[in-house]
């Protein structure tokens, strides 16, 4: 058994810990909600973009573009999403393990014909343990998101599509549903596939940050309600575009947008996926510290006890022998 001295400071260290966890908790949670704001301010713009896409494929089944033409894969170019920093649980583990299944899949068409955009420094350090070709130092994104830079990213890989450089682009992140649900997604950049981007599901929480499946459950039913209710007072909009001066020239400014959109989209849901599962990461910490905390209170208080009741034994026994 360990001495009292021993569990005193052991006690200590799980106090310190958990007061570093604690704050951590209370950073991700302030993150999130900074997180959370930038998605909804972005997502207006994306319900249009894809209603005016919608719209104009739905009046002109024949319009493509170059974006839009699968071709025979030879060189696969992989946009990857983690972060800059650990403590966020399986967050980072998860994708590079999505990663490297991609990889794998492509294995045939050899290392230098797998071109990876590592955003974030967990899957750039992968990248260079793995021999692959990076296409450049992202790591800074990953901390700032913004647009300008994805808006340079995208048109790089437009380019490169464009000229037959690379005859695909996936994507690999975690999708931000709630606080509590994150899914990890892999899909197609290039070519676009517009029909599975407007049916992909955009239902989001960007309300609260509450991480338990119960209470999730309960905000997403009250959702529901408040959109069938607002439903029933919005009229439709008026869908009647005139197209000038053709179709495939609005298509050809369209769809890079979207693919600019589509790329700033997928690094908001991972920063703030980031943000979730350390939250719930350090959330969990916390309390398992609270837990080892009682049992180690609980053994401390027995011990000194036993020590007591040891003491008092010694001198009624020493008495009894005078």
């Amino acid at each position: 058994m360990p001495s009292l001295k021993e569990i005193k400071n052991r006690i200590a260290s799980v106090n310190s810990t958990r007061k570093i966890t604690s704050a951590m908790k209370m950073v991700a949670s302030s993150k999130l909600h900074h997180a959370q704001v930038q998605i909804e301010k972005m997502l207006p713009y994306e319900n249009m973009l894809e209603h005016i896409l919608k719209t104009f494929l739905a009046s002109d089944a024949d319009a493509n573009s170059v974006y839009e033409r699968p071709r025979e894969v030879k060189k696969v170019a992989l946009v990857v999403f983690s972060s800059n920093s650990s403590l966020c649980g399986g967050f980072n583990s998860n994708v590079i393990k999505l990663m490297q299944q991609a990889v794998a899949e492509y294995q045939h068409l050899g290392k230098d014909n797998i071109l990876i955009y590592p955003v974030g420094r967990k899957v750039a350090e992968k990248v260079t343990k793995l021999g692959l070709p990076s296409a450049g130092d992202f790591t800074a994104l990953a901390d700032k998101p913004n647009s300008a830079d994805c808006i340079q990213i995208a048109t790089e890989l437009g380019m490169k599509f464009r000229l037959g450089e690379v005859d695909k682009v996936e994507l690999i992140y975690h999708h931000f549903k709630s606080a509590g649900s994150q899914i990890l997604t892999r899909k197609t950049f290039m070519p676009i596939d517009l029909e599975s981007e407007l049916e992909a599901d955009h239902e989001r929480d960007l309300t609260s940050n509450v991480i338990t499946k119960k209470a999730q459950d309960y905000l997403k039913k009250r959702k529901r309600q408040d959109q069938e209710h607002e439903a029933e007072n919005v009229r439709p909009l008026n869908d009647n575009f005139i197209v000038e001066p053709d179709m495939e020239t609005v298509l050809g400014v369209l769809i890079p947008k979207m693919a600019h959109l589509m790329l700033y989209t997928a690094l908001l849901d991972s920063n703030a996926s980031e943000h979730a599962a350390r939250m719930v990461a350090m959330q969990t910490a916390t309390d398992n510290a609270d837990e080892l905390l009682r049992d180690l209170n609980l053994q401390y208080n027995k011990s000194r006890q036993q020590a007591i009741t040891n003491e008092l034994l010694d001198i009624v026994g020493g008495s009894v022998n005078n």
